[in-house]
């Protein structure tokens, strides 16, 4: 190591060990490292935010400490005329963790509505080519307890079913890389507390105080339950027993998939038989889920009631070919195939 990097390397470290003196944040850390068990270089996706930025310090001492390389990335929409301001200024604040980030920037037409959804899945895509690019399979997420119960009650909006309510996983993959999300069990005061101690600043983002997003709406909602007597842990104990629920449907989901369908060697097609669609209604909603996103290449799944509609029609049309989801679906007597729409 050269001296000039030796140098950043002691700087570093000391910071660190200087704010780990603080028994909350050392207690934060201890519970942070116990959980997530990586032993694998990693990528980590910041926003800006409170709850990216505690991610950070968080993340900088577990590699440190498990000798392991991690890299910082921001995505600058360019959704707000001050979006890449912000991001220099994020690039700034990890300056006091002596730690670079580079600045993915999501180049194209930007949408008119769903603004929040398509952004996300943009973000996720360039994080993900990079990923790709370095060959490191890990990224790490801000999500955390909070965002749990925002996402119940938005998935209740919505109609979705037990497994959209309780959707947030502590990892998931997508297109071969991990999606980790080592905060869930962390309260947004807890991360909030970090970020005020460690960097003094964070970026404030104003669509978080736009009531035309329905996330901004469910958050002012949940403030006003809590208002009420809304007790966060006791809601967290409802989630994870519905977890639990959860669990036993994925493992019939799981057999279903493997016994009743057939990946072609090319990995170009599915071909699902007609067992694949005699199980008990759920099971086969969620398998063919599971093979229209892995077969379309998709983070997020189509919308339950054209997987409905088509599940309809499987059952009760003898031959068809339609496209959903990326995706080819055809039927030819008893047997469905699905491949990828080109």
């Amino acid at each position: 190591m050269s001296p000039k990097n030796l140098n950043a390397s002691n700087k570093t470290h000391k910071f660190l060990l200087n704010q780990l003196k603080d028994k909350r944040i050392f207690q934060i850390y201890k519970k942070f490292e116990k959980d997530l068990k990586l032993n694998e270089n990693f990528i980590v996706a910041v926003s800006g935010g409170p709850d990216s930025l505690a991610l950070c310090f968080l993340s900088k001492i577990y590699s440190i400490k498990k000798n392991l390389k991690v890299k910082y990335f921001h995505v600058d929409h360019k959704l707000r005329n001050n979006s890449t301001n912000e991001a220099k200024s994020v690039k700034l604040l990890l300056k006091k963790l002596h730690t670079s980030l580079e600045i993915l920037t999501w180049v194209g037409k930007k949408p008119k509505s769903n603004i929040q959804s398509v952004a996300r899945d943009k973000r996720y895509e360039l994080m993900i080519k990079k990923a790709k690019k370095l060959k490191i399979n890990n990224i790490l997420l801000g999500h955390h307890k909070d965002d749990l119960i925002e996402n119940f009650f938005i998935r209740i909006l919505r109609g979705s079913g037990l497994n959209g309510m309780i959707s947030f996983d502590q990892k998931t993959n997508l297109q071969n890389i991990n999606l980790i999300r080592p905060l869930l069990k962390f309260s947004k005061e807890n991360l909030k507390y970090i970020t005020k101690k460690v960097f003094k600043n964070y970026i404030k983002d104003l669509s978080n105080k736009n009531e035309e997003f329905k996330r901004v709406k469910i958050r002012n909602f949940i403030k006003n339950l809590e208002l009420e007597g809304l007790d966060k842990d006791k809601f967290n104990l409802t989630i994870k027993n519905l977890r639990f629920a959860n669990e036993s449907i994925k493992y019939f989901v799981e057999k279903n998939l493997k016994v009743n369908s057939t990946i072609s060697n090319i990995n170009e097609f599915v071909i699902l038989n007609k067992n694949f669609f005699l199980q008990p209604e759920e099971v086969v909603f969620r398998s063919f889920t599971e093979v229209l996103r892995s077969v379309g290449k998709k983070y997020y799944p189509v919308r339950g009631k054209k997987i409905d509609k088509l599940l309809y029609q499987i059952k009760n049309d003898n031959s068809f070919k339609t496209t959903l989801g990326n995706c080819i679906i055809k039927k030819v007597n008893n047997s469905v195939i699905v491949s990828k729409e080109r």
